[in-house]
């Protein structure tokens, strides 16, 4: 019953964020974040300690930007964590959710400009939980395809498709009530299997030797996050985004996580610095430079039978990038002054 009344308390701290002004954030923060609560969220933001850091940083700002800002949710469930490579439980209850933040953004935001259209932003969210408050959270918003939603390029065009982010398909995500524990338990051990035995297991020599056959289906459908786009196919996902980023990163390595639950047939996962890689080969336009880099990053998986058949994902491309000596949001900036002066 406390993954049911944690799923609720975020449902209601998303509903009170819908209908409240930038004035009222604080007491909404206050209300919901414990007092240390450490939340992680997309660069330039990084790591915000307290409520009052968290409302002044980026909610209410964020609201006086989109006025109308309202939240489109996909996705919601919850569970008990088991990130652990070495297959340990550690006992934190977290709830996550995705979708799109939508509105007309009528002044800029952290400088990126205002342009009046609608806009439909991605997010992703994790929440621990502790008797009744948010202790800790990971959020990341697609920076990149903001950017790009409002004409402004700052990356070479996406392999994938972009802007597809749909809710699952055939499948309500919504999971307000209790889930089959059966079907939760073959999730989490199906994912662990996955993330542990087939992502770490690449020989840097060969894509099969990883086996993502056995985990994702051949129609699976993997949306990545803006610069990367969506692969509509497990071929689709092997030849525009599999082979590029194992170029670039060989050596990558998923860690102990922040969160990995599941809840039926959803399984979600998160991670601060949840991969480590060394920047080996070319990636996008950023050529190698030997840098050692962590990604943060949220995934979001959906099971059918013994095989994922839909993957959400984001990488923090902004904070990716910054530690290859590549600043997006000063790209981003230069862009939007150009457009500007040509006017």
């Amino acid at each position: 019953m406390i993954n049911q009344r944690n799923k609720d308390q975020i449902r209601k701290f998303w509903a009170d964020l819908d209908n409240a002004g930038p004035e009222d954030i604080k007491e909404i923060c206050a209300t919901n974040f414990a007092l240390d609560c450490q939340w992680n969220g997309p660069a330039p933001f990084y790591l915000q300690c307290g409520p009052n850091a968290i409302a002044e940083t980026f909610w209410s700002p964020l609201k006086r930007a989109i006025v109308d800002l309202k939240r489109e949710t996909h996705m919601i469930f919850g569970g008990t964590s088991s990130g652990r490579t070495d297959g340990g439980m550690d006992g934190k209850m977290w709830v996550c959710g995705t979708g799109y933040l939508k509105g007309h953004a009528n002044d800029e935001f952290i400088g990126i400009p205002a342009t009046g259209q609608p806009l439909q932003l991605r997010w992703g969210e994790f929440y621990c939980l502790c008797e009744g408050e948010i202790v800790a959270s990971q959020m990341i918003l697609d920076f990149v395809d903001w950017f790009e939603q409002i004409g402004l390029f700052i990356l070479p065009k996406s392999r994938g498709l972009p802007h597809v982010y749909p809710a699952p398909t055939g499948w309500d995500g919504l999971l307000h009530g209790q889930q089959n524990e059966c079907e939760t338990d073959k999730t989490i051990q199906f994912g662990r299997q996955f993330i542990y035995g087939g992502l770490n297991q690449y020989d840097t020599t060969d894509l099969s030797s990883m086996g993502m056959a056995e985990f994702f289906h051949k129609n699976l459908k993997w949306y990545g996050p803006g610069g990367i786009g969506a692969c509509l196919s497990l071929d689709e996902f092997e030849r525009l985004h599999q082979r590029p980023w194992l170029v670039a990163f060989p050596d990558r390595k998923v860690q102990d996580l922040d969160a990995l639950i599941a809840e039926g047939p959803l399984l979600g996962a998160a991670g601060i610095a949840g991969v480590k890689a060394t920047h080996s080969g070319p990636y996008l336009d950023a050529k190698a430079t030997g840098t050692s880099i962590s990604v943060s990053g949220l995934d979001f998986w959906l099971r059918d039978g013994d095989k994922l058949t839909e993957n959400w994902v984001f990488v923090d491309m902004v904070d990716l990038f910054s530690q290859i000596g590549q600043d997006l949001f000063a790209r981003m900036r230069m862009q939007a002054q150009n457009l500007k002066s040509s006017d």
